[in-house]
């Protein structure tokens, strides 16, 4: 029975004291678990993409897209799977709303498309981090929303674009709140599902001094899946608790916390009406 897995996690990977140390955390823990695919977001420097594929050990394959001073969309995705085909596609959509939004403009976010199989099935993996919401208004008219809506709009148009054939998972952070209108006119749009549909836990940690009531589950792993026999589909929060940092004191690796996806299927040749 074939077993694929993944997480995503956004590592604020920005310089910070603590940064280096939590990285290489990180990496350690990457290294101890049996992932198929890492999606990390928030990829900052060249120098962090660098200690993250070098410390990464077990994951001898990687995709970003160059960029001046990181991979561009602060995306990186890591695998033990050969990557069969990588691509970096730059959301249309980048407008600076306000002054805050400079970063997301900056980073030139976009989605990080990588695609692998395991056995018979092709996987194709969508990478993103969408625009933030510097506001506290998720309303409809609100110019913030109005990006990520026609970001997501792009993204939807990424996942149906992909073979009928191939398992699609798109994920990172989506800045939107689960249960909120943008994600489920996404899913509508993309014929995706959410594994932790009813999960409430929020995904990142507010910042000292911002109402912990703010916080929101933000991170995702949604799935499109072809007809595969006897399905199986297991996700939960992961990296949630505090570590002993490589060379410092104990800390969380990130203000986020990471989603991990595992999907079980029987294997099976497909037949001709499967390939596209």
């Amino acid at each position: 029975m074939p077993v694929f897995s993944l997480v995503t996690l956004n590592c604020f990977g920005v310089p910070t004291p603590t940064t280096r140390a939590r990285l290489l955390t990180l990496a350690q823990e990457l290294n101890r678990d049996n992932y198929s695919i890492v999606c990390l977001q928030e990829v900052q420097t060249h120098t962090y993409g660098r200690l993250l594929t070098q410390a990464c050990t077990q994951y001898p394959a990687s995709a970003y897209e160059p960029f001046v001073h990181a991979p561009k969309g602060g995306l990186l995705t890591l695998a033990r799977l050969p990557i069969e085909q990588r691509a970096f596609l730059l959301y249309r959509t980048r407008t600076i709303v306000n002054l805050p939004a400079v970063m997301d403009w900056v980073l030139h976010k976009g989605v990080l498309l990588t695609r692998v199989s395991l056995g018979q099935v092709p996987i194709v993996v969508l990478n993103t981090h969408l625009n933030a919401n510097y506001s506290v208004n998720g309303g409809t008219h609100n110019r913030y929303t109005h990006v990520q809506q026609l970001q997501l709009q792009q993204l939807a148009e990424i996942v149906r674009a992909q073979p009928t054939s191939a398992i699609v998972i798109a994920v990172g952070d989506f800045n939107i709140p689960r249960g909120g209108w943008l994600y489920e006119e996404f899913l509508a749009a993309s014929g995706m599902i959410d594994p932790l549909a009813d999960d409430t836990r929020p995904t990142q940690r507010m910042p000292a001094g911002i109402p912990a009531r703010l916080a929101k589950p933000i991170d995702f792993a949604l799935l499109r899946l072809p007809s595969l026999p006897t399905l199986h589909i297991q996700s939960d929060h992961c990296f949630e608790r505090p570590l002993p940092l490589a060379g410092a004191r104990s800390g969380y690796l990130s203000d986020h916390v990471g989603i991990a996806l595992r999907i079980l299927w029987n294997e099976r040749i497909p037949s001709h009406s499967d390939i596209s």
